[in-house]
Parts: C-alpha cells; structure tokens; sequence
C-alpha cells in the first residue's frame, strides 16, 4: 500500500553443521515473519550450515544436507508469499561457491554468488570458496530446478515494478566498489546482505556507518543480517547484528549478542528512494559514462501487502531532529548559515545598517537575533542594526513590551514609529471605513511597516533583513509587497516548526543576559499573530494564525512530503494519521491538508519573486533554487483526491 514494502532482517540461533537443526529455527522465523505480514526476508551468510564450518565444506555429506534442507525449506513455503534469502554452500565445476538462494512460494527464484572472497586477518574463504568470476555457466540446477546464478541477477516483482531487489554477501558490501553500487544503477530499490561479520570492539559502529553510507550513495534501502551467537568460537565471535536503513536512515537494528532467534522489521517507502532518484541527476552519471555490467532480471509476482499499522517511525516535525545531539549541532549550523549569508551580503553591498521590523513575535525575534550575530561575526558595533517597532491596531502590550525590551537589552538602535496615523489617513485616501476589518484594513498596515523600513534603509544607506519564515511562504501567510519583501530574507529557508526550535536553542546557548534570555522565552509562550485586527476586550491577541489557516506543525508536515518526495494527498494522510494519532482526529487533519493545498498553489505568485534568502535545508521555495512552479498552475488534480478522502 502506498509503494510501501515490508522487510525483516533475522538470525537464526543455528548449531554448526546441523542443518536440520537450523532448518526448524530458520521455518520458525519465516512463521513469525509471515505472521507480521513481511515481504522479504534476510538471512545470515551460510545460515543453514553455519559460517564456521571450515574445512567441513569439503565434506561431500554437508553440502548434500544443505542442499536436502533448502528443499524442506521450500516444501514448507510454499504457500507463503514472501521473497526469503537463505546462506547456502554450492557445489559445481568441481568448486564451492558462497551463495544466497533467493526463493518464493517453494521456487528458486536464482542463487547469487559472492564475489570479493576475504583472505586476510581471521579470513580465509579461498581456502573453501571460489569467487563468482569463475562461475563457467549462467544456469544452475539445485533442488531439482534449473535457475539463473551469478552475481548479476536483480529480482523485479511485476506486480510491484519499482521493487526491484539485488543480493550481496557480506565482503562485498567492504570492498571499494560494492555489487549493490551498479545493481542500483541498474534498478535495484532494495539490497538485501547477508552477512557473517565477526565482532571486534567498536566494528558494530564501523558496520554501521558502512552500511548506512552505502544506502545514501546508492539512494536505496539497505537490509543487512550477520551471523550470529551460534557459530563456532574457535578464534572469533558473532554477535547477531541485524541493520536496516534506507537511503542514510539508519530505520531499525537489532540489540547484539542474543542467545537465542531473532528478527527485526521494518516499513521500505519505495516511492521515497523512486522519487530522490529521479530529483538526482547525477545518480545514472556512471551509468552513462562508464556503461554498466550486464544483469539479468528474475521476475515474480508478490502481492502488495497492506497493514494496518506502520513499522516505520514517522517524525511528528519532520524539519527538526528528535536527538539531543544532534539538534544542537543541527541549530548551530542553521545559525551560522543564516548568520555567513547575511554577512556576505552586508560585505558585498557595504551596508552602513540592518533595518529589522521587530514586532515581539518568533520571525522578527529570530531574524534580529542572527542580525546582532553577524555584527558580532563582522566586528561592527551592534548599534548598526536598526530595529524599528511600528505599533498599529492590533498591538499587544506584550508584544510591544518584548519588542522594546528585547531590543534594549541587545545593545542594537531602537525605533519606534506609529503605523496609526498614516494606516488612517491612507484609508481615507482610498476611501475605506475603518471598521470595516477586512484584506485591506489588515494589508494597508503590513505595506506601510514595509514603506517605513524601506525609507530608513535608504536615509541610513542599510538594508531591510526580511523576517518571514519558509511555512508562511508555503501558505502564502504573507502581504504582497508588505511583509513579503526585503533586501535580504534570512529566515526563508526556515519552516515555523523550527523557527521555535532556534529560538529556544539561542536561548540556552547564546551568551546573552538573564534579561534577553527570559524575552525569548516569553516570546516562545506568545500565540503566533500577525497582530492586525484589535486586541480582545482584555487587551490580549484577538487574531491567532493557527485558527485561521490551521496548526503550522500539520502544515510543515504537509509541506515537507509534498516538495521533499511528491507524495499524494492520500498518501500523506495516511503517514500523517500515523504521526498525529491521538493529537489529531483524521476531519481535523483532513480540513487542514485541504487547506494546504489551496493556499499552495493559489498563492505561488508571491513566491515566484522572493528576494534572496539562505537555503538551509533540503526543502527551499526560492524561485532560483528548489521550487520552480508556474504560478498559475491550476490543483484540481490534488484537490479531486483530497475530496474522495
């Protein structure tokens, strides 16, 4: 469902050379798998024998049993619709071959070939193993069936196209050019290893990095399963690491050093991996370039599974990191960024003044705080930002109150000019009643704090720093030729949900004053407002943005798998549902993605002319960068899925 695949990676708890043993261990993991609703399944390298058998490879009677076994295997899968991988020594042209048998409901779908044979350290596979160059035919007859060997076979399920599936063992995902490199250029989605990686301190964290590594450059998922605690512990010892990623993700991986079977899960998005695909043109350039191996394609048929629930977790906010660690660091480079942007551009245009409208809400908070940065970073006095707080209408005491304080308390210049007079003689020079609290009484006050901070740039030879963020972009929350533009906009690269996340990070890291420190937090609590209608009878904000265009946590969300992954609306629903189980009933999630979609496309016109601004993300919708849409470009295609949900 939604290009969505199951998979499992699981060590069987095997005895060496008792293949029978290992076969009621392996049947019992397929059980359970089929049980979870999996699609594919991995198994360890020589699962059904062992890894350590040693020179028991050459014993004519473990090879038979091995393969005797596979056909019990498949006697007993027959019936079970799920493609299954199993570690198998092969006998042909008078040599040992290290294999994955890929079978399918009782079939042999074809046996892959290890390729790089390690013979070093605690290595020495050539002493039993031939490599796949020395394979003498394209066809092998194990278990009565006739089917494709080598290490150039993909295996494409029809009724799935885009899953197309690559083996390798173990080795060859170490050496410096993988298999699953050009099998993924050939079409390869997914790249199952299996493994007999031994433990040394600290090699789980080498594998890893590896492994995930090796899903980023190939754009796939990477589904690994290593030997474990069962095999001989003659001079080394096997932990069990089983590791899913997908393109960088690391999505599961197993607890290592367990006794007895085990197997972890999880959720593939093909559509993902499809769609980066083809956003990256660079990914088929060896291809054209170098050409690639001749691999031969196995077709199946495996039905789409469906489940009712996801075995994959989806981020609530997906701009903003769930790790301690790594959000620091992440804030931190989103700082800097935003800080070097804006100083090249004051280098570059030898502005004399930052001219910031501060109005005590989160985006002007942020864009002033990363201004009085970049004095700092440049060595110019902070005095050279020019802060301007322009009251009008809909003025708080406590906006008002953090704006002045905020700015008093950064050192910077500080200007306050009311909007009221001028907004008033402007509507009677248009002829507009003034108790009319309609577009024009909101959007008369937004151009004329622009007109006013456009004006000073020009007296004090500066620049206006645009304060709008990448969310109110995506929705068009923005007044045409009023707050929508500037000289330089160092948060449109930044969506709402993480406007708070670097506001609340400056706070606890930046070297300010207690006084600063608690304005921001302040500014953190305060309702997001545009502040242009009249406060409440007790004075407090009167217009808040969530309950107009709905909460900005649904709208990144939305934002980010529609640009990031061209998702469909039925699509993100779905993942949205999972995310916002019990904080959002599925007619409130679908009424806001409703929304989403109409303010998009109807408001692409304003970012079709967005002033310059530094990405900092994987999603931009600067009109140079990231995001090129007509802006007349018409949503009925969306809108008619939306409704049918």
């Amino acid at each position: 469902m939604f290009d969505i695949v199951r998979v499992a990676a699981a060590v069987p708890s095997i005895a060496v050379a008792d293949c029978k043993k290992n076969k009621y261990e392996i049947l019992s993991i397929i059980k359970e798998a089929e049980k979870n609703n999996v699609s594919i399944l991995n198994f360890p390298e020589l699962c059904i024998c062992g890894y350590t058998c040693a020179d028991l490879f050459f014993q004519s009677s473990l090879i038979k049993a091995c393969e005797d076994t596979l056909s019990e295997i498949l006697e007993e899968t027959k019936n079970i619709d799920m493609l299954i991988t199993l570690g198998i020594p092969v006998s042909s042209d008078n040599q040992i071959f290290n294999c994955a048998a890929v079978i399918h409901k009782g079939k042999v779908l074809g046996v892959s070939v290890k390729t790089y044979l390690p013979n070093y350290s605690e290595f020495y596979e050539k002493r039993w193993f031939a490599p796949a160059d020395n394979i003498t035919s394209d066809e092998i007859t194990l278990c009565g069936q006739t089917v494709p060997w080598g290490n150039n076979i993909l295996f494409k399920n029809d009724l799935f196209p885009s899953l197309v599936i690559g083996t390798e063992i173990c080795e060859d995902l170490w050496s410096p050019i993988p298999p699953s490199s050009y099998m993924t250029m050939a079409g390869a989605t997914v790249i199952l290893n299996l493994s007999a990686s031994n433990e040394l301190a600290a090699k789980n964290e080498y594998r890893l990095k590896i492994i995930s590594a090796q899903s980023a450059s190939t754009i796939s998922a990477y589904v690994y399963s290593s030997a474990g605690m069962g095999e001989s512990t003659q001079d080394v010892v096997f932990s069990g690491h089983c590791v899913i990623c997908e393109n960088g993700s690391l999505l599961n991986q197993s607890e290592r050093f367990k006794k007895e079977s085990h197997i972890i899960y999880s959720d593939i998005d093909i559509e993902q991996l499809v769609n980066d695909r083809r956003k990256n043109t660079t990914f088929m350039a060896h291809n054209r370039v170098y050409g690639l191996p001749a691999f031969r394609v196995v077709s199946f048929d495996m039905e789409e599974k469906k489940s009712s629930s996801l075995l994959r977790y989806i981020r609530k906010k997906p701009f903003v990191p769930r790790n301690d660690e790594m959000l620091n660091e992440r804030c931190s480079d989103i700082f800097n960024i935003q800080v070097a942007g804006l100083a090249k551009r004051v280098m570059h245009t030898n502005s004399k003044a930052l001219v910031i409208g501060i109005s005590g809400g989160l985006d002007s908070t942020l864009a002033l705080l990363v201004a009085v940065k970049t004095c700092d970073y440049l060595g110019i006095d902070r005095s050279s930002v020019l802060g301007v707080t322009m009251p009008g209408f809909g003025t708080t005491d406590r906006t008002y109150n953090n704006a002045l304080n905020l700015m008093k308390s950064l050192g910077i210049t500080l200007k306050e000019i009311s909007i009221k007079e001028a907004a008033t003689l402007h509507f009677k020079d248009i002829e507009h009643d003034i108790n009319i609290h309609d577009v024009t009484y909101e959007n008369t006050q937004a151009r004329e704090r622009t007109q006013i901070l456009m004006d000073i740039a020009n007296k004090y030879n500066g620049m206006v720093i645009g304060t709008g963020d990448l969310s109110e972009l995506a929705l068009g929350w923005a007044t045409y030729n009023g707050d929508h533009m500037s000289m330089y906009g160092v948060n449109g690269g930044i969506p709402k949900t993480l406007v708070r996340v670097l506001v609340k990070w400056v706070a606890e890291n930046a070297d300010l004053d207690q006084m600063s420190k608690d304005i921001l937090f302040d500014v953190l609590d305060t309702p997001v407002s545009p502040e242009l209608l009249p406060p409440d009878e007790k004075g407090n904000i009167n217009q808040k943005t969530e309950d107009i265009v709905g909460p900005y946590e649904l709208h990144d969300f939305f934002l980010y798998y529609v640009v990031r992954f061209g998702f469909s609306p039925a699509k993100i629903m779905y993942y949205a549902e999972n995310a916002f189980e019990g904080v959002y009933d599925r007619e409130t999630i679908l009424k806001w993605l409703k929304n989403f979609y109409r303010r998009f496309f109807a408001q692409q016109f304003k970012r079709s002319c967005l002033p310059d601004g530094p990405k900092v993300g994987t999603i931009n919708l600067s009109p140079r960068g990231d995001w090129r849409m007509p802006s007349d470009a018409v949503n009925k295609v969306w809108m008619d899925e939306v409704e049918k949900l």
